[in-house]
């Protein structure tokens, strides 16, 4: 499905940065502080509370003080205003797969944050998007990438072709793949069907796990495609098509089986890791140690989905480069370092 929150544009001033986020249907009638803590990652809703009565957020074309009780509406614009932090540095060899005057298919680096957060505004994609073509760019995110996952990202033209691309998410006429190094020697092909939720037995407010009750439902195919060792220890890489759209679907269920991604720091063992860097209280270089590699050895591979001029879509993203350690003695399996798009044109009636 489309995501409910479309954190959209990022605009600099000398010392502040102002946010722009846009409210979906999923997330109409919430309580403004809800929707703030949700749509701002790592932001808690008490954090979100002060910075309401602070005067720092708008919403609408409105210029006056709300509350942190105001209900948000479908399609509502929000505006938060921050003070320009120094941000840490990040990779911004973004690839342009495909464009048109529609849509706009990015080959996203691992390490580059889609949406602003907490920490990021902006050194994110669409502050890129913002400095390479302007505040007023006319591109949207349609799907999310967690920072660390590299790969396929698809923007679309706001108006109408935005709500094509949207409706073909509700409709799950969206087909994509994933390919993802890790831990073990998966053998058998598996279809994890079991629901997702807030892990309520973690320390990390956005980490999801099994629930039994009140979880979403949640389905991943995974089908392993060749095995290699890494560091003296057996790796599996596999490709893994996400049926629903939960978060950190693929990376929940992989653990869950007892396969987590290499250099997953969440969903690896040590859920710690996570913590610690976010927390300050090691650096990347200690993270990477501890989680056994830099980065989530996850890649949005592929993705098919239906043109808002009509026919198919299909764009996929080249294996990255820094990944490649990873993959060396994998046997009988040769990865593309070139990307690829086809599109299949409706027939003449």
């Amino acid at each position: 499905m489309a995501p409910a929150v479309y954190p959209t544009r990022v605009a600099a001033e000398p010392d502040h940065v102002l946010v722009h986020l846009r409210v979906g249907e999923g997330h109409a009638n919430q309580r403004l502080d809800r929707f703030l803590s949700l749509a701002i990652g790592r932001l808690s809703r008490a954090r979100a509370q002060r910075i309401i009565r602070a005067g720092d957020v708008r919403v609408g074309g409105g210029t006056c003080r709300v509350r942190p009780a105001l209900r948000v509406l479908a399609g509502q614009d929000v505006f938060v205003r921050k003070p320009a932090a120094a941000e840490p540095p990040c990779r911004e060899d973004v690839g342009i797969l495909y464009r048109d005057t529609n849509l706009l298919v990015l080959d996203k680096p691992g390490d580059l944050v889609v949406h602003p957060s907490a920490r990021y505004v902006r050194n994110t994609v669409t502050g890129l998007l913002t400095r390479w073509w302007g505040p007023d760019h006319g591109w949207d995110v349609v799907h999310r990438l967690d920072r660390e996952t590299s790969g396929v990202l698809v923007l679309a033209r706001r108006g109408a072709a935005l709500s094509a691309v949207k409706r073909a998410y509700q409709r799950r006429q969206v087909r994509k793949t994933y390919l993802a190094v890790c831990h073990g020697s998966l053998s058998a092909p598996l279809d994890i069907d079991v629901p997702l939720g807030p892990a309520s037995s973690s320390a990390v407010r956005i980490k999801m796990g099994v629930c039994s009750e009140g979880g979403r439902p949640a389905r991943t195919r995974v089908r392993p495609l060749s095995h290699g060792w890494f560091r003296g220890a057996p790796v599996t890489l596999v490709r893994a098509r996400p049926v629903t759209g939960r978060q950190h679907q693929i990376r929940a269920h992989l653990a869950h089986v007892g396969h987590p991604i290499v250099g997953d720091k969440l969903y690896g063992f040590d859920e710690g890791v996570f913590l610690d860097l976010a927390e300050g209280r090691i650096d990347a270089a200690v993270a990477a140690a501890r989680a056994g590699y830099a980065r989530q050895a996850l890649h949005a591979e592929r993705i098919a989905l239906p043109h808002p001029e009509g026919g198919l879509l299909v764009v996929t993203a080249p294996w990255p480069a820094d990944l490649a350690p990873l993959t060396a003695s994998l046997q009988q399996v040769r990865l593309s370092d070139r990307g690829g798009v086809r599109r299949f044109h409706p027939r003449a009636s």
